[in-house]
C-alpha cells in the first residue's frame, strides 16, 4: 500500500499539489495596464464621433475607457445599430486609430514585470476587450507575445466587462482557479469583472481614478509597474482574502446592472 501511495503521489503534477490560496496566475487588461494606448483611443473616437456629425466632451470619451466591448461604445454613443453599421463603424473608427498618430507606449516597468513572473513560474494571460486582430499587433509591437501562456479577447465573449466571463474564461484557459489568481486592471468595470469572477485584483491609476478602483474592490492601487516586486505582489495577494473577489454583494452588484 505504502509503495502504491508513494507512486500515485511521484504521478502528481506540482499544480496539483499546491495549496488552494497559492499564487499561480496573473491576468492583465492590455489597454492602460499593458500598454498606455489611452490617449490614442480618445483621439480616434472623437474624430470618429466628429465625423458623424457627433460633438462629445472629454467626460463622454470616459466611458471607453472603461473595459468596454467596442460594440458597446458604438451603441452607447449612437443608439442601436444593425450588425453591418457595427462591422462598418468599426472599420472605420480603427482607421482613425491607425491615423492618430501618437505612439502607444508600453507602461513603465511592464516588460521587467512580465518576465519577473515568467522566472517564478507564475502563468500569465492577457483578457482584453479589445479584438484579437488589435491584441496580436499590439503585443507582438512590445515584443511581449511569448511571455503569455493564454490570450482571451472580446472575439470570446459575448458580454463585456465587467461581465464575469471573460475572467472565468482566462482562468480556465490556464487551468487554474481564480481564487490562486490575481487581475490587473485600470478601469471600474474590470474591477467588478474580476472580482465577481472569485480573482483578486489589483488596480493601476493615478489621481481621483486610484479612488474609484479602491472603492470597486481593489486589494491595492499602484501608478505603474516601475520598482514593483512580485514579493509586493506576493505580500498583497497573501494579505487578501479571495472571498472578496466572490462576494454576494459584487455578484448582486453585477447582476443589477
Amino acid at each position: 500500500m505504502a509503495g502504491a501511495i508513494a507512486g500515485i503521489e511521484s504521478q502528481m503534477t506540482p499544480s496539483s499539489v499546491r495549496p488552494v490560496n497559492q499564487l499561480r496566475a496573473v491576468i492583465f487588461d492590455m489597454d492602460g495596464v499593458i500598454v498606455d494606448s489611452h490617449p490614442a483611443h480618445r483621439v480616434a473616437w472623437r474624430h470618429f464621433l466628429h465625423d458623424l456629425g457627433r460633438e462629445v466632451s472629454d467626460q463622454d470619451l470616459d466611458f471607453i475607457l472603461d473595459g468596454r466591448k467596442r460594440r458597446e461604445i458604438l451603441r452607447h454613443f449612437l443608439g442601436e445599430l444593425s450588425e453591418t453599421e457595427l462591422l462598418e463603424h468599426g472599420k472605420r473608427k480603427d482607421e482613425f486609430f491607425q491615423r492618430s498618430g501618437l505612439q502607444m507606449k508600453p507602461i513603465p516597468g511592464i516588460g521587467e514585470f512580465i518576465r519577473c513572473l515568467k522566472k517564478n513560474k507564475i502563468l500569465t494571460a492577457v483578457a482584453t476587450s479589445a479584438s484579437l486582430a488589435r491584441t496580436r499587433s499590439t503585443l507582438a509591437g512590445l515584443h511581449l507575445t511569448d511571455y503569455f501562456d493564454a490570450t482571451v479577447t472580446s472575439n470570446d465573449i459575448a458580454e463585456g466587462k465587467p461581465d464575469p466571463a471573460i475572467y472565468r474564461l482566462a482562468c480556465e484557459r490556464l487551468n487554474t482557479s481564480p481564487h490562486q489568481a490575481i487581475a490587473i486592471e485600470d478601469a471600474v468595470s474590470g474591477i467588478h469583472a474580476a472580482r465577481a469572477a472569485g480573482l483578486r485584483c489589483l488596480g493601476l491609476a493615478k489621481g481621483d481614478l486610484a479612488g474609484q478602483l479602491t472603492c470597486a474592490g481593489a486589494i491595492d492601487v499602484i501608478e505603474s509597474f516601475s520598482g514593483f516586486s512580485f514579493g509586493e505582489l506576493k505580500t498583497l495577494f497573501f494579505d487578501s482574502r479571495p472571498e472578496r473577489g466572490n462576494s454576494a454583494s459584487v455578484l448582486a452588484a453585477y447582476q443589477d446592472k
